[in-house]
């Protein structure tokens, strides 16, 4: 047998006694975590375990990865070194290569040692801010506070870290008056954020403390290998599904209040009109006459806890609304929830093409005649995985929605389809294969590499596409995972154009979610343990070459801050090296040329040179470039104001992303340029049709005449 094998069998009879012993444990009162229980002892062993079996690299548990491992917990509780002294950080280091082998004892005590003081320094910087909220500030001096973190030490000494916050607190007051915030309101504000970050962190409980750990054990094989508590995974599924029972609201915890986010249409808050977005949610009461409890301070999930729960049940609300001061009580019924929001939304859009970038001999549409533009927005290739197991017919399925949406602008007769992923951070693998397939006749969508090094081709067996036509996918840097496999196999084929950033994220990698209670029990309702994400396979493209770490290239590249922005795959901790495999043989299909591209590529680029929008675009873009290589942030008051001139702009930006009323196509220069680009391919494409029949026809008369009988 071997060690894996035998490893996780000793788990598994561990768990067994485990869950017996489970059943008749009462439920603790909720305080800072003072130590491990016997649970998390077996799910750290099950981790452990699963890791070491599964994960793509075939890499062990050693002192490499608990080097990585301490790092990370260090950084996820304090990422800017304002809490622990250099001697805390001394402390645990000496533990730095000794992590690995306690995990594999099940031994997460390290954790708790490293929290307890974490709540320490919290609590005594909270009396230290308090002090310095309380004094004046000289914005006048020129001082800075550095913002590269890897830059920055730990505090040495009390002193060392009095004065590390008090430019903290200068800096936290400068960006409030950036908001013309009243200096008394900003006092109070900081002061109530503070103490409200404390009282959070105090909040934490044992399952959030060893997910925390955990994940630092898991991202140091990769920056997508995780463990989930059981809250995180149900959370995960939901997100899934696309639906949930609750009153369909998403909050959001803001200086120590649970403010309104956004309500979710056709869902029950949405119906009953009562609640709307900006609303502070005061307290939580369960049916009719159940007791409200405060929900002030409280950690954001145990609220959402709280409010969500089974369709057909009373919740009660005590809130106050955004326009007053005067506190209500609502009642709201709970129901079945669909996050629409989610799900892919065509529409269509007539267009008149902009005339610059004209290449000369093309001939535009008769006058007065507008383009059909089909645009599909795709957040997220979804599906709901419980349904599909179970093999409900009318499960949650991004294929089968799409499938809908291009029946649609077939029958309304679109010249061309943009399909936008530039928000798409991936998915569901079959739905990504199963969606490439509405737009190719069967084919090699994508091969997968296992860690024992096999190759596994995955294609689409469906005959026939949903659209034949031009066809033009919109990218970013967040576009990853799944996106990256439907907008690869796009470009292998030349089945269409890639246009946005100059390449997607770069994620290439297979992760599989491992339930620790079935793993480990293999019965029916088996007790909730979390689960683990682990990355167990790479994926490449048909050419052979993987997305990892270096992503898709666009066709045409268009002016973009997110294409420098530091959030793809080669920004990440420790990611899975990019590597070839053998290219597999598939028939491409000609849609897009290498001569296609140059005019297309050409005529963009032009419209952009001469748009005023996109020439705005390059100046932030070369001033973000110069503020990213600096180190430090001004705290001299007007040197600041003038840094941050154009930051209004982004917030009411982000506010109108946030609006739950905006239009789910954003209706920007970005959105008239792609539908310029998509004119222009059905432009091209009828040229060159036009050019092959007349040379087609050439031949013919050709062969014809050089057959014709001879006269004497």
């Amino acid at each position: 047998m071997t060690f894996s094998g035998f490893y996780f069998k000793r788990v598994r009879a561990l768990a067994m006694l485990l869950w017996a012993y489970l059943i008749f444990l009462p439920v603790a009162a909720q305080s800072d975590p003072t130590a491990p229980s016997a649970s998390h002892r077996q799910v750290t062993l099950a981790v452990s375990a699963l890791l070491h079996r599964d994960h793509l690299s075939g890499h062990r548990i050693d002192d490499e990865i608990s080097q990585r491992c301490s790092k990370a917990f260090l950084e996820m509780l304090d990422p800017m070194k304002l809490y622990f002294y250099q001697s805390d950080v001394d402390r645990f280091m000496a533990y730095r290569n000794e992590l690995d082998d306690l995990v594999k004892r099940g031994d997460v005590n390290f954790a708790y040692d490293v929290f307890r003081t974490f709540l320490q320094r919290v609590d005594e910087r909270l009396m230290l801010v308090d002090g310095l909220l309380s004094g004046d500030h000289d914005f006048t001096i020129d001082e800075a506070m550095v913002t590269d973190w890897d830059e920055a030490t730990y505090p040495k000494t009390p002193e060392d870290a009095k004065e590390r916050w008090r430019k903290r607190v200068k800096y936290d007051l400068l960006v409030l008056k950036v908001d013309d915030t009243d200096p008394k309101e900003a006092v109070e504000k900081l002061r109530k954020r503070y103490n409200s970050f404390a009282k959070r962190m105090h909040q934490t409980n044992s399952e959030d403390l060893l997910e925390m750990y955990l994940t630092s054990l898991t991202t140091a094989f990769d920056p997508h290998t995780t463990y989930m508590s059981p809250s995180t995974l149900e959370n995960f599924e939901i997100a899934m599904r696309l639906e949930l029972e609750g009153i369909g609201a998403s909050l959001k915890s803001e200086d120590g209040y649970v403010v309104v986010h956004k309500v979710v249409r056709g869902g029950a808050a949405d119906k009953d009109g009562r609640l709307h977005v900006g609303d502070k949610i005061i307290a939580v009461g369960q049916g009719k006459t159940g007791e409200m409890i405060d929900i002030l301070d409280m950690r954001l999930s145990d609220v959402v806890k709280k409010i969500r729960g089974k369709r057909g049940t009373v919740v009660r609300l005590k809130i106050e609304p955004v326009d007053s001061k005067k506190t209500e009580t609502i009642e709201i019924t709970r129901a079945r929830i669909e996050l629409s929001d989610r799900e892919a939304f065509g529409k269509i859009y007539s267009h008149r093409k902009s005339p610059e970038g004209q290449i000369v001999g093309l001939e535009e549409k008769p006058d007065g005649e507008l383009y059909k533009i089909g645009v599909i927005d795709l957040p997220s290739f979804y599906m709901d995985m419980a349904g599909a197991r179970r093999g409900l017919q009318d499960y949650k399925s991004t294929t089968r929605d799409v499938r809908r949406i291009l029946e649609e602008f077939n029958e309304s007769g679109v010249d061309a389809v943009v399909l936008d992923l530039r928000a798409n951070g991936g998915g569901s693998l079959t739905e990504a294969i199963n969606l490439t397939g509405l737009f190719i006749d069967e084919g090699l969508v994508v091969q997968v590499k296992d860690s024992d090094g096999r190759i596994h081709p995955y294609h689409d067996l469906d005959r026939g596409v949903a659209w034949s036509g031009p066809l033009v996918v919109l990218t970013s840097k967040f576009s990853a995972s799944a996106s990256e496999i439907l907008a690869g196999a796009i470009k292998d084929y030349g089945r269409g154009l890639i246009v946005g950033d100059r390449a997607t994220h770069g994620k290439g990698t297979v992760q599989s979610l491992l339930d620790l209670g079935n793993q480990l029990f293999r019965i029916p309702n088996a007790p909730k343990m979390g689960a683990l994400k682990v990355t167990m396979q790479q994926f490449y493209r048909p050419n052979g070459a993987s997305t990892q770490n270096r992503g898709v290239l666009a066709d045409v590249e268009w002016p973009s801050m997110t294409s420098h922005l530091d959030v793809g795959e080669s920004d990440l901790d420790y990611p899975v090296a990019f590597d070839r495999v053998k290219p597999q043989q598939f028939d491409k299909l000609g849609q897009m040329t290498d001569s296609f591209r140059r005019q297309l590529n050409e005529m963009s680029k032009r419209r952009c040179a001469e748009s005023e929008d996109f020439q705005k675009v390059v100046e932030k873009i070369n001033k973000y470039k110069k503020q990213k290589e600096q180190k430090y942030v001004t705290l001299n008051e007007k040197k600041f104001m003038e840094e941050r001139a154009g930051l209004k702009d982004e917030k009411q930006r982000k506010k109108e992303l946030d609006d739950p009323d905006r239009p789910r196509i954003k209706e920007d220069f970005y959105l008239d340029e792609a539908m310029n680009i998509a004119a222009d391919y059905v432009q091209v494409i009828r040229q060159s049709d036009r050019l092959n029949a007349a040379a087609d026809k050439d031949s013919v008369t050709s062969s014809w005449h050089g057959s014709s009988p001879q006269g004497n």
